[in-house]
């Protein structure tokens, strides 16, 4: 039966970099929880519209910058070592090549391939550097040269995912009185959460709905925190 007929076979889709989509994620969810747990305390402890959008403004603005840079600076120190790694293996493959093949060939046993077809593979690999270096690189290190971290597109998405995330809870604020918007910024959270977990469960084995719980859950404690530590403050101070 022909591959597009068939109901059962998966096609897999490619969604760019692992890098960026899990800095997406971990964007838009750190945005939303961060902001609601801040927000969600100042509101409940002092009632005031300017003090809740101030800060929900200077929480949004600061960690949003503070998240970009870390994660630029974090995917660029992966990025470095692993360059660093290919350069010095891309130097054993041109001082060593014997022995480098031989190491492959170890490798493609160890992983299941009959020692014939290990050594034809090797003998083809060994034609083409950049295919050598590919399978080494691979194989010996685990980096996938086309796979590397982007460093400058990593900080760009969690620069723009915090913000978005974050303008989630504190946007019932400007339209809504104290009360209600308190109501209404966990409820538009806990939504916004739960449909972000079913989104990245479309890319796992991971059921849908038990994704959404699990951010659902987790906006619930730190909107719960928030809340409590302010209404503590209010009551005490």
């Amino acid at each position: 039966m022909p591959i597009e007929h068939n109901p059962d076979y998966i096609h897999h889709i490619k969604n760019g970099s692992n890098g960026t989509f899990r800095e997406m994620i971990f964007g838009m969810e750190d945005g939303m929880v961060s902001t609601l747990g801040a927000i969600t305390g100042i509101a409940a402890a002092t009632e005031n519209y300017f003090a809740v959008i101030l800060s929900g403004l200077v929480i949004i603005s600061v960690e949003s910058i503070s998240m970009a840079i870390g994660s630029y600076l974090s995917s660029k120190s992966v990025k470095d070592i692993e360059e660093k790694m290919l350069m010095e293996e891309k130097t054993e493959l041109k001082k060593f090549p014997e022995e480098e093949k031989t190491e492959l060939i170890d490798m493609y046993i160890i992983e299941g391939w009959p020692r014939d077809l290990a050594n034809k593979m090797v003998e083809e690999a060994s034609k083409n550097k950049k295919l050598f270096l590919q399978e080494m690189a691979y194989h010996e290190l685990g980096i996938i040269p086309a796979k590397m971290e982007n460093p400058l597109r990593n900080g760009v998405v969690m620069l723009f995912s915090y913000v978005f995330g974050g303008s989630i809870p504190l946007v019932a604020y400007f339209f809504l009185s104290i009360n209600i918007a308190i109501i209404a910024s966990i409820v538009f959270t806990l939504i916004g959460l739960f449909l972000l977990g079913v989104y990245a469960a479309k890319f796992s084995k991971r059921k849908w709905w038990k994704a959404g719980l699990e951010m659902f859950v987790l906006a619930t404690i730190a909107a719960s925190i928030g809340f409590i530590v302010g209404q503590l403050v209010n009551k005490f101070l």
